[in-house]
């Protein structure tokens, strides 16, 4: 992908350059640096670095599929141990869960019985999926050994321009899965609504799956 957009200026109707920034490493603060460590590659976290001493460490892991890691050490940060607060996103939200489970984790799936994406407030939580399974809609939870929170997000499309419409990817075999899965669905109900079968098909699902994927209006 170019490292630089090109966008209008309202103002003048020009275009201005914009160099990509993209987010790297998000610091949380622990009060064990080994404990931690051990947690998170225990849920099968790679493990990027880790040097220093008791003045100054650094232990930088990264999520499965993530482009972003997270970093804690000695020296990093003065927050509260536990006050981080992450989102992780995930294909699959119950798959999410059984795989947290076991890893020896408890990650309670619940959805938003308000507005549909409030995954704040707890008062408003119902436990299991959002019964639609509308993307953006189901929500899991854990804490690591110091009280940081991170939440999961089942997201299956993307919302219109949220997603450079260029490239497409995935991050494991279980997404690519995931994804076929909800192509062929749809490409399903497509051969039913034109009564015949589609020869293209392949091109049919590529289709499919990039406007999924970049939030595109999707073939019908």
């Amino acid at each position: 992908m170019s490292t630089r957009e090109t966008r209008g200026d309202a103002t003048t109707g020009s275009t201005v350059a914009r160099i990509d920034m993209m987010l790297e490493t998000v610091v949380i603060p622990v009060s064990d640096v080994d404990r931690a460590k051990a947690f998170y590659e225990g849920l099968g976290w790679r493990l990027d670095a880790d040097f220093g001493d008791e003045t100054f460490r650094i232990v930088q892991l990264t999520p499965p599929g993530s482009g972003c890691s997270i970093q804690f050490g000695n020296g990093l940060t003065t927050a509260t141990p536990g006050s981080a607060e992450g989102l992780l996103v995930v294909s699959d939200i119950e798959a999410a869960h059984d795989q947290l489970g076991d890893d020896g984790v408890d990650a309670a799936v619940f959805h938003d019985t308000s507005v549909g994406y409030n995954r704040f407030d707890p008062s408003t939580r119902a436990s299991g999926p959002d019964p639609a399974r509308n993307t953006y809609a189901s929500f899991a939870e854990f804490r690591d050994p110091d009280g940081n929170v991170w939440q999961l997000q089942e997201i299956t499309g993307r919302l219109p321009g949220r997603v450079d419409p260029a490239p497409t990817t995935f991050s494991s075999v279980a997404d690519l899965t995931a994804a076929l899965e909800r192509a062929a669905a749809a490409h399903g109900e497509h051969e039913q609504r034109t009564g015949a079968e589609d020869p293209n098909w392949p091109e049919w699902y590529a289709a499919y799956m990039a406007a999924e994927q970049s939030g595109a209006e999707l073939p019908t």
